[in-house]
């Protein structure tokens, strides 16, 4: 084989080795968090002149396969000109992912949930300044085996007006890892369970789209599209924080 020859197949293998390692890099550079997202919300009560309450997610969450633990920061926002005044935050949990804490929060009763949620916690604001946020640290477990939603209302202090809800949105991912140590999950995205052996997903279709409220006559859209969720009556069993 001639020296030139030799030559040119090493400059391949060092552009094709090269070419691997940017891709590489770029897969990894994907896998961050990346900025907080408010997929799934909508303004649903109107809110006073001047407040402008909004909420945010992490775009990607990454979930242990061991012991099934997340964590998740939600913040709510008020990108108006007046400060909020009393408000709450809602941060609840629906099929595979349960919220387990809420730092600086309390546990929503159990008769006080939406039909379909399966966990809840409500955090009382005093008062959030015109172009401020604050956030929470969510403590959750997910069931990879199932799909997993969160919610994010937020409300007058008594409950009696939602201005803001983000979700349920889901979180998930298309691309199941069971054999790594976590499994990153990205906002907005419905979960596939790793097969074989995959555990039979939640139905989904228009008899899960509308989850009521029992006597409160409210309803709950799923799938990211927010609607009204507490009623305009104060329901009993969630206490203002």
């Amino acid at each position: 084989m001639s020296s030139r020859h030799t030559k040119a197949i090493a400059g391949s293998l060092v552009m094709t080795s090269f070419s691997a390692v940017m891709i590489l890099s770029g897969t990894a550079g994907a896998e961050d968090d990346g900025p907080p997202s408010g997929k799934g919300g909508k303004a649903v009560d109107e809110a006073p002149a001047g407040v402008k309450l909004t909420t945010l997610l992490p775009g990607r969450i990454s979930v242990d396969n061991g012991s099934e633990k997340t964590a998740i920061t939600a913040t709510v926002k008020n990108e108006g000109s007046k400060d909020s005044g009393k408000i709450r935050l809602l941060v609840v949990g629906f099929d595979g992912l349960v919220v387990k804490g809420v730092e600086g929060c309390s546990a929503i009763p159990e008769n006080g949930l939406p039909e379909g949620s399966n966990s809840g916690f409500a955090c009382p604001i005093d008062n959030l300044a015109a172009g401020k946020s604050k956030s929470y640290a969510v403590e959750a477990t997910f069931d990879l085996g199932k799909t997993g939603k969160i919610c994010l209302p937020v409300q007058t202090s008594d409950g009696k007006k939602t201005f803001w809800q983000q979700g349920p949105v889901p979180f998930g991912t298309s691309n199941p890892s069971p054999d790594a140590p976590a499994t990153p999950l990205l906002l907005g995205t419905d979960n596939e369970p790793a097969g074989p052996g995959r555990r039979e997903l939640p139905k989904t279709g228009p008899a899960r789209d509308l989850l009521p409220l029992g006597a409160a006559g409210a309803s709950l859209l799923a799938a990211g599209v927010a609607g009204m969720w507490w009623s305009q009556r104060r329901r009993p069993g969630i206490q203002e924080g």
